[in-house]
């Protein structure tokens, strides 16, 4: 999280249409846990109790804030899109701007096919990051805590019970974030070699060609694409386990409260509108909690990226002008003397 927080001052200019977008989203979350309420309110008072006037008007408001709830998410939609945008430009000129100060010695290290992965691949994961954070990001914790808040409110029982279903499913989750940062920089780093291989034979085409060495590097590439594919799969197949994961987890859950929340419900200890209200928070603490897991995956490729970005933006010009060197004046003829001048390379005479 180090790098990530160095890069976030790319945001700072930004966080008057953050703080926006954010408002926007907590509106949101309001009507997400209302419209639960609602639908027990309609249940309850309006179905059991045969009041025709109750399901009418109760559905009108569900009607006005479902609408009201697409404007507030298609505005924070729109202002974090414009704080992405906005930081990614300003990041991609730093890096293109610490790029032109580089020495020989510094492209050396740092080769064409990666600087161009820092450009373009590095700067639109870390963009990706910022945009989600100001999404979904921060909807789902904040969806997960007030949902389970309710959860008890609703029936405490009933919450105490499927607590242990949440606490596996926290479990499964902080096991893939643990697994998931190392995989996604491996990755990066294939796909860095990936670059460079290209980048090398695109410019280097008529050298290829003259020296007849096109089957070798078509070779070369296959080699090197294949690695970098074997790498993804195996994050892909390690990620694809976790739906199934979870998915046993909330069916768990729902077995957990329809047959405790019937035996209430027969008992007259809770009404059907309750537990139909009570599965609708499972639901938003459950889902959520898949969502943070793709959020993790968003940052763990971001940390891996963010790291690469700063590597670039903390390296120094090996060759530097002093802070007494001063600019020739224009329009005068100048003589050049070369004293007390030599050459090094990689710290080498």
């Amino acid at each position: 999280m180090t790098h990530i927080k160095k890069l976030l001052h790319f945001v700072k200019p930004y966080w008057r249409r953050s703080l926006v977008s954010l408002v926007f989203l907590v509106l949101v979350i309001f009507i997400d846990l209302a419209i639960p309420r609602l639908i027990q309110r309609i249940i309850d008072q309006g179905i059991n109790g045969k009041n025709m006037q109750v399901v009418i008007s109760t559905t009108v408001i569900m009607l006005v804030i479902s609408v009201l709830q697409a404007l507030f998410a298609l505005a924070n939609n729109l202002f974090s899109i414009q704080v992405g945008e906005n930081m990614a430009r300003d990041l991609r000129e730093a890096l293109f701007l610490k790029i032109q100060s580089f020495s020989f010695g510094n492209l050396d290290h740092l080769n064409t096919g990666q600087l161009m992965v820092r450009l373009s691949s590095d700067t639109s994961t870390f963009q990706r990051m910022v945009q989600v954070s100001l999404r979904i990001g921060t909807r789902a914790p904040l969806l997960m805590i007030g949902s389970l808040i309710l959860m008890f409110v609703t029936d405490s029982r009933l919450a105490l019970m499927v607590m242990p279903v949440l606490l596996a499913t926290t479990l499964v989750i902080v096991f893939f974030v643990s697994r998931m940062g190392p995989l996604f920089m491996t990755v990066q780093k294939k796909l860095d070699r990936l670059n460079t291989v290209l980048q090398e034979n695109i410019a280097g085409v008529r050298l290829v060609k003259a020296f007849v060495r096109a089957d070798r590097e078509a070779e070369r590439f296959a080699k090197t694409n294949e690695d970098y594919t074997d790498h993804n799969v195996r994050v892909m197949r390690f990620m694809s386990t976790l739906s199934p994961s979870m998915s046993i987890l909330v069916n768990i859950g729902m077995v957990i409260v329809i047959w405790a929340g019937g035996i209430q419900s027969v008992n007259g200890s809770v009404s059907v509108g309750q537990i139909v209200a009570f599965i609708n928070y499972l639901h938003t603490t459950m889902g959520p909690l898949g969502v943070m897991v793709m959020l993790a995956n968003v940052v763990a490729a971001a940390t891996a990226s963010a790291e690469r970005i700063n590597e670039v933006l903390d390296t120094q010009p090996e060759v530097q002008d002093r802070p007494e060197t001063k600019s020739l004046p224009e329009g005068r003829a100048q003589r050049i003397r070369f004293e007390g001048v030599d050459f090094h390379y990689n710290g080498t005479n």
